[in-house]
């Protein structure tokens, strides 16, 4: 049975969303799927669509620098269901996206049962994993993965303080970006060290710009 549940398929590449489409047809009437093939394109029909409720995120397509699409979303839109679709199997980046709260994690080499099965089980409130992947004994940096969480603490205000902050801007740079009082920058770079539990804007950046090294493997 259809839901109608409103989708977007994020995805560089036009025969996978072409499968996911076909896929996620068994339980999303097509009319509720939309498709983008970049970032861009992701953000702006978000805000063009705020009935959305479910994402297939690409890990690799253009403009989400590794994870950080990922944690935007997870930010910014916390109670749409993010499914990662890769054909990066690698089980540490599979356990870094589900730290970062993804609903599933399909590989682009599953079939389209396979595919199937896993938005079913996602649109039923569970989370999915492939079945022949245990992330058990798997062992991620312990300081990134309690980063990765606390992102989700962070007001959207506060995350776009922060990526600028991972880019070397400074506070009097940012509050010029922003069109805001510099002395505004520092309440929310305060906040913001305070949330993610770090000791200063420094490590905030780095742990910030690890997050877009993962899945740097080509994703063909």
């Amino acid at each position: 049975m259809s839901l109608a549940v409103n989708t977007i398929i994020a995805d560089d590449h036009p025969l996978f969303r072409s499968a996911l489409r076909q896929a996620a047809a068994t339980s999303v009437p097509e009319e509720h799927i939309k498709e983008t093939s970049d970032i861009d394109g992701l953000f702006t029909l978000l805000a063009a669509h705020p009935e959305i409720e479910l994402i297939f995120l690409d890990l690799t397509i253009p403009g989400a620098n590794g994870l950080q699409a990922l944690s935007q979303l997870r930010n910014h839109y916390p109670d749409i269901l993010v499914i990662m679709v890769s054909a990066n199997e690698t089980p540490a980046i599979i356990k870094q996206a589900m730290s970062l709260g993804a609903a599933g994690y399909i590989p682009k080499s599953s079939s389209l049962d396979v595919i199937s099965e896993a938005i079913s089980h996602v649109l039923n409130g569970d989370t999915w994993l492939p079945p022949e992947v245990d992330l058990t004994d798997v062992v991620i940096n312990d300081e990134q993965s309690e980063f990765a969480r606390n992102l989700e603490k962070l007001t959207p205000q506060q995350y776009r303080v922060l990526a600028m902050i991972a880019d070397g801007l400074l506070n009097k740079q940012i509050a010029f970006e922003m069109s805001i009082q510099e002395t505004t920058i520092k309440q929310h770079v305060s906040a913001i060290l305070r949330k993610l539990n770090v000791y200063n804007r420094t490590q905030a950046g780095i742990l910030f710009n690890q997050l877009s090294q993962v899945g740097k493997i080509e994703d063909n």
